[in-house]
């Protein structure tokens, strides 16, 4: 049986408009509603989203159209002109749009819109959750919805969550700039799949999840955090190919073809030579930088002078902002400028037409070209690029192609130029012009070898089956928080117990990591909880950690607890007593670990070395991100020989059996068998008094605490990785508002 599908987007694919008095719903073209009508039909899904404005229809037309969008499964998200003006036009497009696209000058020095934003979001997320059934599919769309997988994973924890992004996705440098970077990735993450156009902006946004979360990849494709996995997929959009090859053999099409070839001549060039751009009027798509190029064209080949013509068509985009108003008008101004320095009675080189065209006109338009020009500043993908060379059955045209447009990755027979270089720009609309056909037909047919087959149509097919296997893989994963009655339950038979011995790791699960290991000291609310469950009569308290005996005397040892450093091979089980070593330690080892652990420190800055009894540490949690993971890969290979060579009878020069371990950016090789569990025997004159026993951990030297302790002792992992422990939540202040309930 076919999953549901529930497609989410900022739009409905239809137009709402009124005619004659009646208000009147019809589908929308367009690559995306294109796509995605299929699955939409076929899985019997809905379809959420704004269906447009309505404000100003009647009540009666207002019924009418939610019965029209019911009819086609869509289902209206209405947004008050308010919400548009702040959550669309102020903060998806004012701030989002060009900090995407790198033109950072076009961003507003303050904005107060994310709120609206977070909220509109939040709208959409009820919406879905309100309709969702077990099973169903859910698929997001693009940068006005980021924040929704994540708010939808809180709402529905076992739904299967996708998300696509339509635009490029910025480097780590770029996003950095945005003051709500974290909520964004962090919303983005709460899907099962996100889906990229290409390998650049996938690599971008797990370079930016490492920078800014702190979380690293596996090999760029998965982020595994929060107990669960989101898959980082590839899947280049592609257009209707069907449809543009039928159209663009129609005859009727063919002929306007021609008649667009005729009116671009003249006696003086019975066959004028024409050039195309068919974009969206915004500042994205290069326009200008694109006459500029034409202009100097014409300057350097005066001999094209009426012989070339320029077809530019502005599509309409967001007229009511003014830094569109005045991009519009920097456009009209220049092709006045260019067409009053080289236009004659008979002709003119830019013929500018700024309103919206049917596909039926574009497609002329595409037949009718000699070089298809699409050359924006930055392009998610740039469909264009691609319905241009789907068009040519005739296996003609060149195209020339912005390398910043996402299409380029997949598009290498383009004449692929840097639209902000005009000079090489202009020669490369000199070659596409006088290229030989047989070269022509060689680049346009492997292109169309290529991106035809790979249509829009197969686009959404493989998200789609991508995001079924993931979300599979995450019901299986278990690691999920324990619920509220049970965490009721284990509070009060802790708070219950008779005599409780409770043992208590550190860092990880009292504390949150820090940047360097001293910053971690506890606060003055850590040390009163702690302070209060010590002064229970009935409460015998053990503190585990792996850092030295000397912080752990300077951070905690005037309470009257038991305290146990590097991981119990050092405990003291009251403050009255002396340290006790759990073996005596040989040195020679740590020789041979330090030669190699310092090269590694030196070479990366923000790194340091923590030399302990029975252990050395390597910690980067303050090293640039990508550099310290990528030295902590190579690290680790280098130290798993020096555990072989200290193996049992290995002939190993320490005469110590080592093991490593990978924490939380830290890499420590340690003696083997100093581990948490040495503290259970310890303890085991506690263990026998005790009518209930309690521990706490984050990480895997906990879990071997859990597993030494009887079977019946409560046992509860902090955060979200495999663990033995029988319960679970999922952060430090978790685990503290845990224990305050003990009181």
């Amino acid at each position: 049986m076919t999953a549901r599908l529930l497609l989410v987007s900022n739009r409905l694919p239809v137009t709402v408009r009124t005619e004659r008095n009646e208000a009147v719903v019809t589908p929308s073209s367009g690559g995306l509603a294109t796509g995605l009508r299929g699955p939409h039909e076929r899985s019997d899904g809905l379809w959420i989203g704004w269906p447009g404005d309505v404000s100003r229809l009647r009540p009666d037309q207002r019924a009418h159209v939610d019965a029209n969008l019911a009819a086609l499964r869509c289902v209206p998200v209405y947004l008050t002109p308010a919400d548009i003006t702040r959550y669309y036009d102020g903060f998806s497009n004012a701030v989002l749009w060009p900090l995407f696209h790198y033109l950072l000058d076009r961003i507003p020095p303050t904005s107060q819109d994310f709120e609206v934003y977070r909220a509109v979001n939040e709208r959409f997320a009820d919406a879905v959750a309100a309709r969702y059934q077990p099973g169903d599919l859910i698929w997001v769309h693009d940068y006005q919805l980021m924040l929704v997988p994540g708010m939808l994973r809180q709402r529905l924890p076992s739904a299967k969550i996708g998300f696509f992004l339509h635009i490029p996705f910025p480097a780590s440098e770029i996003l950095r700039i945005l003051p709500w970077r974290e909520a964004i990735l962090e919303g983005l993450l709460g899907a099962d799949l996100i889906g990229f156009h290409t390998f650049a902006y996938r690599s971008h946004f797990a370079s930016s999840v490492l920078r800014i979360l702190g979380i690293a990849t596996d090999g760029g494709e998965r982020v595994r955090h929060s107990g669960r996995q989101t898959r980082l997929g590839v899947f280049a959009m592609g257009v209707d190919s069907a449809s543009f090859t039928a159209l663009a053999d129609d005859p009727e099409v063919l002929r306007e073809a021609e008649a667009i070839r005729g009116d671009a001549s003249s006696a003086h060039a019975p066959r004028a030579r024409i050039f195309l751009g068919i974009d969206r009027l915004d500042y994205t798509k290069g326009i200008p930088r694109r006459l500029l190029a034409y202009e100097r064209l014409l300057e350097r080949e005066p001999a094209l002078r009426g012989r070339v013509r320029l077809i530019q068509v502005g599509v309409p985009s967001r007229d009511k902002v003014e830094s569109y108003q005045k991009y519009k008008a920097t456009v009209n101004e220049m092709v006045g400028r260019i067409n009053g320095a080289f236009g004659t009675v008979s002709s003119m080189p830019i013929h500018y037409v700024h309103r919206s065209f049917s596909q039926k006109q574009v497609v002329a338009l595409y037949r009718a070209a000699d070089v298809m020009l699409v050359t924006p500043l930055r392009d998610g993908m740039n469909l264009v690029a691609k319905e241009f060379v789907t068009s040519r059955t005739d296996e003609d045209g060149v195209l020339v192609l912005s390398e910043f447009a996402g299409a380029a990755a997949e598009m290498g027979e383009a004449l692929q130029i840097n639209p902000y270089d005009i000079e090489r720009a202009a020669e490369t609309y000199a070659q596409a012009l006088f290229m030989p056909e047989e070269e022509r037909r060689l680049r346009m047919r492997a292109l169309r070898g290529r991106i035809v087959p790979r249509d829009v149509h197969g686009w959404a097919r493989s998200f789609i089956e991508t995001l079924q296997g993931e979300g599979a893989a995450n019901e299986r994963a278990p690691r999920k928080l324990s619920t509220v009655l049970a965490l009721d339950a284990v509070a009060d038979k802790l708070r219950s117990a008779e005599r409780l011995l409770l043992i208590l790791d550190y860092d990880g699960t009292l504390v949150p990591f820090a940047a360097a290991p001293e910053l971690a000291a506890p606060d003055r609310n850590l040390s009163r909880l702690l302070a209060a469950l010590a002064d229970k009569p009935n409460i015998e308290l053990h503190i585990v950690s792996g850092r030295k005996r000397e912080t752990m005397d300077r951070w905690l040892g005037r309470l009257p607890v038991g305290l146990h450093a590097e991981h119990g091979f050092w405990s003291r089980l009251g403050p009255s007593e002396e340290w006790r070593a759990l073996r005596e330690v040989g040195v020679a080892w740590k020789d041979e670990v330090r030669r190699v652990i310092e090269r590694y420190a030196v070479t990366t800055p923000g790194s340091l070395i923590e030399e302990k009894t029975a252990c050395m540490a390597w910690h980067y949690r303050m090293a640039e991100p990508e550099l310290g993971a990528t030295r902590a890969e190579d690290l680790t290979r280098e130290l798993e020989p020096l555990m072989i060579g200290h193996e049992p009878g290995a002939g190993g020069s320490g005469g110590e059996a080592l093991e490593l371990l990978r924490g939380e950016r830290v890499i420590e090789v340690r003696l083997r068998g100093v581990n948490n569990a040495a503290t259970v025997e310890r303890l085991r004159p506690s263990l026998a008094r005790a009518t209930v026993i309690g521990a706490m951990g984050d990480d895997q030297t906990d879990d071997d605490l859990f597993l030494a302790l009887p079977d019946d002792a409560i046992t509860v992992s902090v955060g979200f990785r495999s663990s033995a422990a029988k319960y679970r939540v999922p952060r430090p202040a978790d685990a503290r508002a845990l224990l305050e309930r003990i009181l």
